[in-house]
């Protein structure tokens, strides 16, 4: 009997362990993209594209870098015009990017 209310209860706490998230999020599968941020002036036109992007397995080990400072390096961006974020996530091994469009 014990067993099986500690099975319930780690069950249910997988279940919902994202629920504050600001992306939706699948407790065995998740794939989202979501912007982040926008140029103010307007001008969403942009010529190159960068990303940077970080590992984890079971949100027990993570590596990587995805800041947005990396993603401009990655593709060689001066000028930011348009920043996302994907997520992609299967039965615990995730991969997390940051996508940066720009000059």
């Amino acid at each position: 009997m014990y067993q099986s209310k500690l099975l319930l209860i780690l069950l249910i706490s997988f279940i919902f362990t994202a629920c504050a998230s600001y992306l939706p999020t699948g407790a065995l599968y998740t794939e989202v993209k979501a912007p982040i941020s926008v140029a103010t002036d307007g001008d969403l036109n942009y010529t190159k594209v960068g990303e940077a992007k970080a590992t984890s397995i079971f949100g027990l080990v993570a590596t990587g870098d995805a800041s947005l400072e990396a993603a401009m390096r990655n593709g060689n961006i001066k000028r930011v015009k348009h920043v996302e974020y994907q997520v992609k996530n299967i039965l615990g091994f995730g991969e997390n990017k940051t996508i940066v469009y720009g000059d």
